[in-house]
C-alpha cells in the first residue's frame, strides 16, 4: 500500500506522460509526494495542462526513439530515482497484409524507444541509487502473454520489453535498482484511437458502448481506468515493493486466464 509521502524527495521520469497511463502516473506521483517530475511526450502543450501541485517539472520533448534527444536530456536526469517507461503506440492488421513500414513504425517506439529510455534511466539512477535505491516500471501488455490475431507488431514489441525488463533487473540489481514490468489488459486510453475499427464503432454507437462491447472478452466484464493501472505501478515503484524485481505483473481482469 502506498502513502501520501512514499515518493517524498524523489525524482521520476515518465514517458508518454501527456495522456493515458503516463498522465495518470504523473498525477499519482505528484499526489504521493514526488519532488520533481521529468515528463516526456511529443505533445508539450498537453503536458503543460497537467496539474501537479508543487512538483518541480522538467520536460523532455520528442520521440523516445530519438537517441539524440536522450543524449541532450542527460543534465535533466541528474538525481533521477524512478522511471515509468510507458510511451507506446498501437497497430492492427494481419501479418500477411501488414506493410513492413508499419512493423518498423511500432518497433521504433515500442521497442527501440523503451531500450533508449531504459538505458538513459539506468545510467542516471545509478548515480543516486547506491544510497536511496531506484526503481523502474515498464509498460508491457497482456498481448505479450496471450496471442491475439491482428496484433503482430504490438504484441511482439510488448513481449520483447517484458523480457527486457527481466534482463535489466538482473543487470541492475548490484546497483540497487529494481526493474519490473506491468502487463495491463484492456485500458480506456487514447491508444485505441489508432484502430480504424474502433473509430468506426465509436462513430456508430459511442465510446462507452464500444469499450463495453470490447470488454466482453474480459472475465471481469470491464476495462481498467488509467488511474487504476497507475496506482498499481506506483506500488511497484515504491519501497513497499522493495523485494520485487524482474517481475511482469499482470493486471487484466483475468483476460489471460
Amino acid at each position: 500500500m502506498t502513502t501520501s509521502n512514499d515518493f517524498k524527495g524523489r525524482t521520476a521520469l515518465i514517458t508518454g506522460a501527456a495522456s493515458g497511463i503516463g498522465r495518470a502516473c504523473a498525477e499519482a506521483l505528484a499526489k504521493h509526494g514526488a519532488a520533481r517530475l521529468i515528463l516526456n511526450d511529443l505533445d508539450q502543450a498537453r503536458l503543460e495542462t497537467l496539474e501537479l501541485g508543487g512538483c518541480e517539472i522538467d520536460y523532455v520533448i520528442g520521440s523516445v526513439a530519438d537517441e539524440a534527444m536522450w543524449e541532450a536530456a542527460g543534465p535533466k536526469l541528474v538525481g533521477l530515482t524512478h522511471a515509468v517507461v510507458n510511451a507506446g503506440i498501437g497497430a492492427a492488421g494481419q501479418i500477411r497484409e501488414l506493410p513492413f513500414a508499419e512493423w518498423r513504425r511500432v518497433m521504433d517506439v515500442n521497442l527501440d524507444g523503451v531500450f533508449l529510455t531504459l538505458k538513459a534511466a539506468l545510467s542516471a539512477i545509478k548515480q543516486t541509487a547506491s544510497q536511496t535505491g531506484g526503481s523502474i516500471v515498464i509498460t508491457s501488455s497482456s498481448t505479450a502473454l496471450k496471442a491475439i490475431p491482428g496484433t503482430g507488431p504490438y504484441g511482439a514489441s510488448k513481449a520483447a520489453v517484458a523480457h527486457l525488463a527481466r534482463i535489466a533487473a538482473l543487470e541492475a540489481a548490484p546497483d540497487n535498482i529494481r526493474v519490473n514490468a506491468i502487463a495491463p489488459g484492456g485500458v480506456d486510453t487514447a491508444i485505441w484511437e489508432s484502430s480504424d475499427d474502433f473509430n468506426r464503432s465509436v462513430a456508430a454507437q459511442g465510446r462507452d458502448a464500444t469499450l463495453k462491447a470490447m470488454a466482453k472478452t474480459t472475465p471481469s466484464g470491464r476495462f481498467a481506468t488509467s488511474q487504476e493501472i497507475a496506482e498499481t505501478m506506483l506500488f511497484m515503484l515504491s519501497d513497499a515493493a522493495s523485494n520485487m524485481t524482474g517481475h511482469v505483473l499482470v493486471s487484466d481482469g483475468a483476460f489471460t486466464l
